[in-house]
């Protein structure tokens, strides 16, 4: 009797009746539908702010337009062919590297440092964090107008050296000197974002092992080579490769501090995309430079991106 009464239960409990299979279609679906409507408004800005402009920056490419004269012309490949015969590219470029290469260099190498001097536990740690990150939340056109008079000729870090009785430069109207302003106001700029995330990572290694590490002898350089820069390496990939793209990206602190001068001295990619097409309307062949950085980013980013297989912790 309890046989003949428990095996229609038990096969009820395993064979679900069409009404609650039905349920269950109806609930996967909604849940279904809920997931693409909260990864739709990433989606659509991507489609909308990245895709779509750089299909139409393909599209100018081959086109020459004056929006002065009202005229859209197709020209096939001649602005690439310009590109090519570009006199003033080579100095562009070299501009571009020269400005990259100390902002990357710098930014990480003081990102770094100030985070393992904030690591460690003192009264004002809580306020210099803030000191340093606080740069990162002002407006870049404020923080570049303001490094601007301090920089001028008779501005307040010239004023300064006069106490010490050194006559300093015109720091953005000299060659080498400007490009250094520039790169020294990009750093202070942007320092401390790494840093929070450098702090993020040094707090994420394993007290054991550093004092294991120092009770077998080892001093605090050989520690930091090799334990704590290993464990936070993919911290280290991450700002790099965000530096980079922010370093090829630039534009208002040339606009507002040397205009590219003197000369090309400063004149970074970015910036010579805007003079080409905003201020002598040639937009198709500002199209093939804006072709030409999205080239330079996405190759930069994949060899980075490979190499991280050789240095970074934790990847196969």
């Amino acid at each position: 009797m309890t046989t003949t009464t428990t095996r229609p239960l038990a096969e009820a409990t395993r064979l679900p009746s069409g009404r609650a299979a039905g349920r269950r279609r109806a609930h996967r679906r909604a849940d279904i539908i809920t997931g693409y409507l909260f990864v739709a408004p990433q989606v659509l800005g991507i489609l909308i702010f990245v895709f779509i402009p750089l299909g139409l920056i393909a599209y100018y490419n081959f086109h020459e337009w004056n929006v002065l004269a009202g005229t859209f012309t197709f020209v096939g490949t001649d602005n690439i062919e310009k590109l090519f015969h570009d006199p003033n590219l080579p100095s562009v470029l070299w501009a571009t590297a020269v400005f990259c290469v100390g902002v990357v260099v710098g930014n990480i190498s003081l990102a770094l440092f100030l985070a393992v001097l904030l690591n460690r536990r003192f009264g004002a740690t809580t306020f210099f964090r803030t000191v340093f990150f606080s740069p990162v939340v002002v407006s870049v056109v404020a923080w570049t107008i303001v490094w601007g008079f301090l920089l001028q000729d008779d501005g307040g870090i010239n004023g300064l050296l006069q106490l010490v009785g050194i006559e300093g430069p015109n720091w953005l109207r000299e060659g080498p000197t400007a490009m250094l302003s520039v790169i020294v106001v990009q750093v202070f700029k942007n320092v401390g974002l790494n840093m929070v995330l450098f702090l993020a990572a040094l707090q994420g290694v394993p007290r054991e092992l550093t004092e294991a590490a120092a009770i077998d002898g080892a001093g605090s350089w050989r520690i930091f080579r090799s334990i704590t820069l290993p464990m936070i390496s993919p911290t280290l990939l991450l700002t790099v490769i965000i530096t980079i793209v922010g370093a090829l990206q630039v534009f208002a602190q040339i606009a507002v501090l040397t205009a590219g001068g003197p000369g090309l001295s400063t004149t970074v990619l970015v910036y010579y995309l805007y003079q080409q097409a905003f201020e002598f309307h040639r937009f198709g062949y500002g199209s093939t430079l804006a072709l030409l950085l999205f080239v330079i980013v996405l190759v930069l980013t994949i060899v980075q991106w490979q190499l991280r297989k050789r240095w970074v912790h934790y990847e196969n």
